[in-house]
């Protein structure tokens, strides 16, 4: 007897939304699963990303009732997703609460200290001479970060290595010269030793959805974590069921969330050693390159998956096992922002593949000119390229393979992406921060 045959599920339509074109990879997917997208870019320098992949929107605002999903791809929009909610619209997108926690590293530590997650300590200054004359009074080893808008400068990001804390004087020095008009508020917090590792998870507005997803970000522009932060070269990951670095922070804020209304990915970076795990910030949106890394690893339709939670419902999401690595191609003037170096060196190059296969490929700033992927934007951020496999080798062997398929001119990527695995792992379950 022949089997019923399941019925059809509905073609939905879908908005994303984006200041910065950061989730035309996500956007694409959907389109590939055979609904109907449309994207809108605020950025007037990044409005061709994605051009020819899918269909643009000239304002999003006018498409808000057209759509059965909107997408909000970073902070900033907390409010407007909020309102949004309000009229029954089905979002996925941050809140007020949510992008104060990313925005505003002070009270980001202060929540996740309300809840009983240990925090470091750290000192919040708008004033560089201020912090500088506490550095001069209480040497030590101190990280300096920028609060607010000003921490999207990555480079701005400043990690003291000097016991009796010269070096981060020194920045400060140069940060008051330099610096001080983007620079309204900033936090020194205590430096820690360890393994760094973040712990992410969807959230569906009510609840967290499982598997979370572990990660460690390489941060830094060269091997090695040498030069200039991009804010990620590339990642590792794999999905877990909740282990005890989750259940020790981000798990903590469940009810917070909860009660924020928000519905998207959330991530919580952490330096955790011997004497604990230490949490470090939030990112309250969905990650770059992580989005597109998950992608390996999420075996559940994305379209059906963004529509579950934006409606507040749970969700059975499939991930594979093993391991997933993702390696970002960029080529100048990544990681600075300078348009007149991308029009000289990037606008306009064409991507070649030695061989059609673009499994793992996935769009950075790219767009689709007569069936060639073409640079777009003016970042210079141009592919992510994922591998997957039960080991970590295999799948940086996957990903790094798949690397070489790549053609494109001035173009760099970092090595070692996975490389410190086996440390890392070897001391986080002695730990036993991975139960």
């Amino acid at each position: 007897m022949a089997s019923e045959q399941q019925p059809a599920k509905p073609k939905l339509k879908y908005l994303f939304v984006s200041i910065e074109a950061l989730i035309g990879d996500l956007a694409w997917q959907v389109k590939s699963e055979g609904h109907e997208v449309k994207y809108f870019i605020e950025e007037k320098g990044q409005r061709d990303v994605c051009d020819g992949f899918v269909e643009k929107a000239d304002k999003w605002e006018d498409m808000k009732d057209w759509a059965d999903v909107i997408v909000f791809d970073d902070v900033g929009f907390g409010e407007v997703a909020e309102r949004l909610r309000k009229e029954g619209k089905a979002v996925v997108g941050g809140t007020l609460y949510t992008d104060k926690l990313e925005l505003d590293r002070e009270f980001g530590q202060e929540e996740m200290k309300s809840v009983g997650i240990n925090i470091l300590p750290k000192w919040n200054f708008e004033d560089f001479d201020e912090a500088i004359k506490f550095v001069t009074e209480k040497p030590d080893k101190y990280v300096l970060k920028p609060s607010g808008m000003a921490q999207n400068e990555k480079e701005l990001l400043f990690v003291g290595q000097e016991d009796d804390g010269k070096d981060i004087i020194e920045v400060m020095r140069h940060y008051k010269k330099r610096w001080s008009k983007l620079i309204k508020v900033f936090q020194l917090q205590k430096y820690a030793s360890g393994v760094e590792i973040a712990v992410g998870s969807f959230f569906n507005g009510k609840e967290f959805v499982t598997p979370i997803c572990v990660n460690f970000e390489h941060k830094r522009m060269f091997p090695g974590e040498i030069g200039p932060s991009t804010g990620e070269m590339g990642t590792l990951m794999y999905w877990s069921p909740p282990n005890t670095v989750f259940r020790e922070t981000l798990g903590k804020m469940e009810a917070k969330l909860r009660e924020s209304g928000y519905v998207g990915y959330i991530d919580i970076n952490c330096i955790a050693n011997a004497r604990g795990i230490h949490p470090l910030e939030f990112t309250a949106r969905f990650g770059y390159p992580t989005i597109s890394i998950q992608m390996e690893g999420i075996q559940s339709p994305w379209s059906e998956f963004m529509a579950a939670i934006a409606r507040g419902e749970k969700y059975d999401l499939k991930a594979k096992r093993g391991f997933q690595v993702g390696v970002v191609i960029a080529v100048p003037p990544f990681p600075f922002n300078d348009p007149a170096s991308f029009k000289r060196f990037s606008q306009e190059a064409v991507i070649l593949f030695k061989k059609p296969a673009t499994d793992g490929f996935h769009l950075g700033d790219v767009k689709l000119v007569e069936d060639d992927w073409v640079l777009a934007g003016e970042s210079g951020y141009a592919l992510i390229i994922t591998g997957s496999g039960p080991t970590v080798e295999e799948s940086r062997k996957q990903a790094y393979s798949r690397v070489k398929n790549v053609m494109l001119p001035n173009m760099f990527y970092r090595t070692d992406i996975g490389e410190r695995w086996t440390d890392n792992s070897d001391r986080l379950q002695t730990w036993g921060y991975l139960y």
